[in-house]
């Protein structure tokens, strides 16, 4: 029996090692990488795997959590109440690098005896790392689509099982996948988030750049400590590692010299939707062009650093998201709107190759190129400064009708807090309602959606009868910025402009001419501002004078017989609770 017993030990201790090729240049399959992080859960008790709901291929999503519970309420309680790290992978599955920078780091921390305390006797965060959140891409194994990338042998694809960029998703949440991973941020409620990518673009010497959210979006507390400690700390520790730690290379033009543009982390990105809920957020990019064991090694290597700021910081940094979130919920206005302020900008020193423009043997056109034999290092722009170019109130209270299910079914899964109208509070009260005067829609659809442009709004006060089933969403909540990113119309990523009122751009009811006719004489003396703009306009307007439709539908579209549904949104601003009182 205890011959047995050694064996099947010593069968499991070498089919663990056999599985440790994380530096070299293959990655594992799904399939693989899950039956990896069982067997470690089934080994370790400081290890455990979460099945946290589906994906759109229709295998689940995994997280893997280290320094945690094998309850996963206990677990998530300890996340929520310590400093907490979330990581995501694989969010492009083509992109595998953060997937064996984790398996190296579990491998190295078990080999190092589990340790959860740091020499000084500082706690070790709890570590949560998703094993691959695009499934459907993992599936789609391959090794030709990412035609410029340096290694792995074989790799996932971009896009899911639905063929979406699944980092375009985080707020219309179209695929299933983004339900899991609000299920997934919501139950941490992390301190830090990443998100790790492989880049492409310009040729140059770092192996890996970040993004971090920009300032202007943030919370002041979580602006300063994200900027003045947290990045420089970053720099200093992969330095030490053997990697410089450079900021995204988003070029303002053809080529580096030109400068460089901080990234724009709209809500639809993995970072930008953390930030909303003021996580210290970056994305990790290495470089396409370099191997993929020296990837791996500079994604650790920022894994290590921020671990390591997170351990000597921890205090600091849920001091700071203690205060976004009472800056967050009394915030008198929303900014939105975010634009590059071109004119401003600051020096910032960059290691880069120069570029040359060789001509093609085969095209015979001069192709931009980069010599690797004449390395530079020189000042270039930074154009880091982003301004708000709009602004709005914020009302107590957001109202939203009891039939927009996918919203409401949006705001349940960010757990944001509401108040559903009943039958004895249901009344009619004064709001802020939005109609829509004019917009433009692309001919070409974006991750599934032509998503409205240039749109023109006019704020009108309305009357509205609330009806059991709709929603009070009231903003002074620590979810607030959420709220109004997807709420308020005009903002970028509103779900507006995502198409989700897309049936009230249609109208539903008209007028026969031959009858309406006989009606506008009494509805002109009903009104007489109306039969006075429409004298006027027939005075001023040649062509609508001698239109018989055009005065008809003037007419009608300004008469009670109108509907009151049409281009106006069932999103109402409540700017104050005594006006439902």
């Amino acid at each position: 029996m205890k011959r047995t017993i050694v064996l099947l030990l010593l069968l499991q201790q070498l089919s663990y090692s056999y599985c440790q090729n994380w530096s070299e240049n293959t990655t594992p399959t799904y399939p693989e990488l899950v039956s990896h992080l069982q067997r470690l859960d089934r080994q370790h008790r400081e290890i455990k795997l979460f099945n946290m709901g589906p994906s759109d291929y229709g295998l689940p999503i995994y997280l893997c959590v280290v320094n945690g519970h094998k309850d996963s309420l206990k677990t998530f309680e300890k996340a929520q109440k310590g400093t907490t790290i979330l990581i995501n992978n694989a969010i492009h599955a083509g992109e595998p690098d953060g997937i064996n920078a984790c398996l190296l780091w579990l491998d190295q921390w078990i080999r190092a005896g589990k340790p959860t305390m740091d020499a000084q006797n500082r706690a070790l965060p709890v570590i949560a790392f998703i094993a691959a959140y695009n499934v459907g891409g993992m599936m789609n194994r391959n090794y030709k689509s990412r035609a410029n990338q340096n290694g792995p042998e074989a790799y996932g694809f971009r896009g899911s099982a639905k063929n979406l960029d699944l980092n375009r998703d985080f707020i219309k949440m179209d695929a299933i996948n983004s339900f899991t991973f609000a299920k997934i941020y919501h139950a941490l409620h992390p301190d830090i988030f990443i998100d790790n990518h492989v880049s492409n673009g310009a040729d140059y010497p770092y192996t890996l750049t970040y993004i971090a959210s920009l300032r202007e979006r943030l919370a002041p507390s979580i602006s300063n400590i994200t900027y003045k400690d947290c990045i420089p700390t970053l720099q200093t520790y992969c330095k030490q590692s053997g990697f410089d730690l450079f900021p995204y290379v988003e070029l303002k033009g053809a080529i580096p010299d030109s400068g460089i543009v901080a990234f724009n982390d709209l809500p639809r990105y993995a970072m930008g939707y953390a930030s909303l809920f003021h996580s210290l957020s970056f994305t990790v990019e290495t470089h396409m062009l370099k191997p993929f064991p020296e990837r791996v090694q500079a994604t650790l290597s920022f894994m290590n650093a921020m671990i390591a700021y997170c351990i000597e910081k921890g205090e600091e940094i849920e001091a700071a998201r203690k205060d976004a979130n009472t800056w967050t919920s009394s915030m008198s206005y929303f900014p939105y709107n975010f634009q590059l302020v071109a004119s401003q900008s600051e020096p910032i020193r960059f290691n880069g190759y120069k570029a040359i423009y060789p001509k093609h043997p085969i095209t015979g056109l001069e192709q931009l190129s980069y010599d690797r034999s004449q390395p530079y290092e020189k000042y270039i722009p930074n154009f880091n400064t982003y301004k708000a170019q709009d602004s709005v109130l914020t009302p107590e209270y957001y109202v939203v009708g009891g039939q927009e299910l996918e919203i409401i079914a949006r705001l349940k899964a960010n757990q944001i807090a509401y108040t559903v109208v009943e039958e004895s509070t249901a009344r009619t009260v004064k709001v802020n309602s939005y109609v829509i005067k004019n917009f433009k829609a692309p001919t070409k659809p974006y991750e599934g959606h032509f998503k409205l442009q240039q749109i023109e709004l006019e704020r009108q006060t309305y009357s509205l009868a609330l009806k059991p089933g709709d929603l009070l969403i009231p903003c002074a909540q620590e979810k607030a910025l959420f709220i109004h990113s997807v709420l308020q119309p005009l903002a970028e990523d509103s779900y507006l402009s995502w198409n989700f009122f897309d049936s009230y751009l249609q109208q539903k009811e008209y007028f026969s001419p031959y009858v309406f006719k006989e009606q506008i004489a009494e509805i002109l003396a009903a009104q007489p501002q109306l039969k006075e703009a429409y004298e006027q306009r027939k005075r001023l307007d040649v062509k609508f004078a001698n239109d018989e439709w055009e005065q008809l539908f003037f007419i009608y579209q300004n008469s009670p017989y109108f509907e009151p549904s049409f281009m106006r949104l069932p999103v109402y601003e409540l700017p104050h609770l005594a006006d439902f009182k």
